[in-house]
């Protein structure tokens, strides 16, 4: 008999937490078109170099002009600059999470992850994870250029690394609120098409419908309509936070006033966390394997 050579693996076997870094690896990679065809590459690539050139526009006037324009802070505070580039933000998590979530459920690849030494706990969580890790880099890169940039200004360092550190929290839980939200809605349905229009009319629309409310509500003297409002929206109800805990500069019409409605937004931050994550938790025990 001729021996062919084969040999059995003798090196070393890695658990579960390894399984589960690489399984975030490859989904943060794949979440900006890394390690796939080159048009995946083209929309989270230019979404994120659109992001960057307001925050680079920023910059260069604050550093050449500070003295002419008379700035003594950033022209675009940290908490603010996520509302403003909000339909980008949108755009990339409407794209993103049904190519991780929507696509395993569709081609059935969740049959071979599950059939894996990975529990389905673990699954959920690595794939909100990697979309989380996604979403936080496209919104923290320009605030990071911001301070950056307010640095060169010679803006007072201690006040200007507060500052960003609060926009940097803001960027966390709006990263948090955002993938876990797409993420639920993308897990609903196995078809891409509705599982993007369907993450646009919760981002989008409810920040429309949210800020229209509040901008009523300061026309009819109603401003707590307005702060109760705001708790419908991931934009308005992070902002409502950094408000509460930092006292930002204003970005919507009805910020939440006193300690009582900026707890409720808290609050409501962490009950649309958890409850996303419960959510998909239960959603994918009716998977089979």
């Amino acid at each position: 008999m001729h021996d062919l050579g084969y040999r059995p693996y003798a090196g070393p076997r890695l658990g579960g937490r390894e399984i589960a870094w690489s399984f975030f690896v490859t989904g943060l990679r794949n979440t900006f078109g890394l390690g796939r065809s080159g048009r995946s590459k083209v929309l989270p690539m230019t979404l994120f170099a659109m992001m960057l050139l307001p925050a680079l526009i920023l910059v260069g006037v604050l550093v050449q002009a500070k003295d002419v324009l008379g700035l003594d802070a950033q022209i675009v505070s940290y908490s603010t600059y996520p509302l403003t580039t909000q339909l980008l933000i949108s755009v990339f998590v409407a794209a993103q999470a049904p190519a991780l979530i929507s696509r395993d459920l569709r081609f059935r690849s969740i049959t071979l992850y599950l059939a894996r030494p990975m529990p389905r706990t673990v699954y959920v969580l690595v794939r909100l994870a990697s979309l989380a890790a996604a979403t936080l880099v496209l919104i923290g890169v320009p605030l990071l250029l911001l301070y950056l940039g307010g640095l060169l200004a010679d803006l007072p360092a201690g006040r200007e690394t507060g500052r960003f550190l609060g926009g940097m929290l803001g960027a966390v839980l709006l990263a948090l609120l955002l993938s876990c939200l797409s993420a639920l809605v993308a897990a609903l349905t196995v078809r891409r098409g509705l599982a993007v229009a369907g993450v646009i009319v919760v981002l989008l629309v409810s920040y429309t419908v949210v800020t229209t409310v509040q901008g009523i509500a300061v026309g009819t003297g109603h401003p707590r309509v307005g702060e109760v409002a705001g708790l419908f929206s991931p934009f308005t109800l992070v902002n409502g936070v950094q408000r509460a805990l930092f006292d930002v500069p204003r970005a919507t019409p009805t910020p939440p006033a006193g300690a009582a409605m900026g707890a409720l937004y808290v609050a409501v931050v962490v009950l649309v966390v958890a409850g996303s994550v419960a959510a998909l938790l239960a959603r994918y025990r009716r998977v089979s394997p």
